[in-house]
């Protein structure tokens, strides 16, 4: 048996692994132009599955998988999770793809307030003092950032939320779907919206795109259910191996990974006032994993019990065992 010090390193890397992957995703999209976001979306779907049916028939996994499908709750449940998976999706890519990769970043770097104010609107927590401090730190960046973009900054507040609720819905299902069967129904449930996609792009958007622009484009895009899949098992295993605070830390080097590509990679302009804007989100964050911290501490004293080694015991978490990074 592995002793604490091994599988805390081997947590580290899986979250590094996962939160990398997260992270270079906009490196990865790029490399699919010019197809669009809405066949990108379409094939995103479709291949994703695949790759989980695949895993699938290597783990013997069906059995678990069709116990979900005969459960009509969960497949409403996951139904539900998917739709709100593919919005998020579709916006990310389209902020990428039209020049927004920084404004996208922002997104995640919002989500883990959003999910602590979910927490408190829709679950009826009670929030510490320095979430309450997070979260209004964090509605007053969005305002200097509305005034720095000059317009609402939609893209991240959709990419937050969208992400939170995922994460609400998730915890519906809690255990009773483990990472891969889960994924599976939900991509699978949601396959005609991947139709759709590619049907539109067919008919209305210009031509399918896959097998008609270069072998390295085809082979980009033939990727996209293992470049979506892979982070989520990594992020599995490296849930099982640290504690909440290790993953609640380490799921900033996404969104600061997609920052750093937005701005120094793609060229996106950062004048003042937006530098400003993330200034304050970033003082947010630090109250929020302050607040981690602090709580974690005081657990493990008034309980004599090593801090929780998955989010979904996390207090003002409403995530529970979703994915902490962009999907």
């Amino acid at each position: 048996m592995l002793d604490v010090n091994t599988s805390s390193r081997a947590g580290v890397a899986y979250a590094a692994l996962a939160y990398g992957l997260w992270g270079f995703l906009p490196l990865y999209i790029a490399l699919t132009t010019p197809t669009s976001s809405v066949e990108f979306i379409g094939w995103r779907i479709l291949l994703s599955a695949l790759f989980c049916a695949i895993l699938l028939a290597v783990m013997r996994g069906w059995r678990a998988t069709g116990r979900l499908f005969r459960d009509r709750r969960v497949v409403g449940t996951l139904a539900l999770a998917g739709t709100v998976v593919a919005v998020n999706w579709f916006v990310y890519v389209f902020a990428v793809m039209s020049g927004h990769t920084v404004e996208a970043s922002l997104g995640y770097f919002l989500n883990p307030i959003v999910s602590v104010v979910l927490g408190l609107v829709v679950l009826k927590e009670r929030l510490r003092p320095l979430q309450w401090a997070a979260a209004g730190v964090a509605v007053v960046a969005v305002l200097v950032l509305a005034i720095g973009y000059g317009s609402f900054p939609w893209i991240a507040l959709v990419l937050a939320c969208s992400f939170g609720f995922y994460g609400l819905i998730k915890k519906r299902v809690g255990a009773r779907a483990g990472a891969i069967p889960g994924f599976f129904v939900e991509t699978t449930l949601i396959a005609p919206i991947g139709l759709g996609c590619l049907a539109w792009a067919l008919l209305a958007g210009g031509g399918i795109t896959l097998g008609s622009v270069s072998t390295d484009h085809t082979a980009a895009l033939l990727l996209a259910g293992v470049v979506t899949s892979l982070p989520l098992l990594a992020f599995a295993a490296a849930a099982k191996r640290l504690t909440l605070v290790e993953v609640g830390m380490m799921q900033f080097i996404a969104p600061i990974t997609q920052f750093l590509i937005g701005v120094f990679v793609f060229g996106e302009s950062m004048p003042p006032e937006r530098w400003a804007g993330f200034a304050i989100v970033w003082v947010a964050l630090a109250c929020f994993a302050i607040d981690l911290v602090i709580a974690g501490r005081r657990r493990s004293a008034a309980t004599g019990a090593p801090m929780p080694r998955s989010p979904a015991d996390a207090p003002g978490r409403p995530g529970g065992r979703g994915p902490a990074g962009p999907a």
